[in-house]
């Protein structure tokens, strides 16, 4: 953080609650910085190329779009699959999410997690069963830890 002159600061400043809800939303970053909304997305391509920030996306709340099930599915895959798998089950329509995780043997085996959406439980375990299909025999298990409360999601802060 300390490689960040002022004005890639307060770009950070002005988007780490998110962006404006706006048609421009650069262009209104811009203005309150004083430069163009050209070098704001160009200082964004290269925070998120040097690893500053890692990404720019939504972040739905789920629930507000009427998901009531929702469960991160676990699974144990071969670690050489995990980045094939993860890609393929991050493009499903039904899942916001997937990535790798440490496994922390021998109390927990998963390597693999996909955020699986649903309007109920028994929806999303049909979903689940799904990727399990597409899966099939490279995965040596899985679980699905179901959301109980929605925890808030935070990027980057600085001050």
């Amino acid at each position: 953080m300390n490689n960040l002159d002022d004005l890639d600061r307060g770009i950070v400043q002005c988007t780490q609650a998110g962006l404006p809800l706006v048609p421009r939303p650069y262009q209104q970053i811009a203005d309150e910085l004083g430069t163009t909304a050209e070098n704001v997305m160009a200082r964004l391509r290269r925070m998120l190329k040097t690893g500053v920030i890692r990404r720019i996306g939504a972040v739905p709340n789920h629930y507000a779009l009427g998901f009531r099930g929702n469960g991160m599915s676990v699974w144990d895959v071969d670690d050489g699959l995990v980045a094939e798998y993860g890609r393929r089950i991050g493009e499903l329509a039904f899942v916001s999410h997937a990535y790798r995780r440490p496994r922390h043997l021998p109390e927990w085996r998963y390597n693999l997690f996909a955020m699986v959406h649903g309007n109920d439980r028994a929806e999303v375990m049909d979903k689940v069963n799904r990727i399990a299909v597409m899966l099939g025999a490279d995965s040596r298990a899985h679980e699905v830890l179901f959301s109980t409360r929605i925890l808030k999601k935070t990027g980057l802060r600085i001050s």
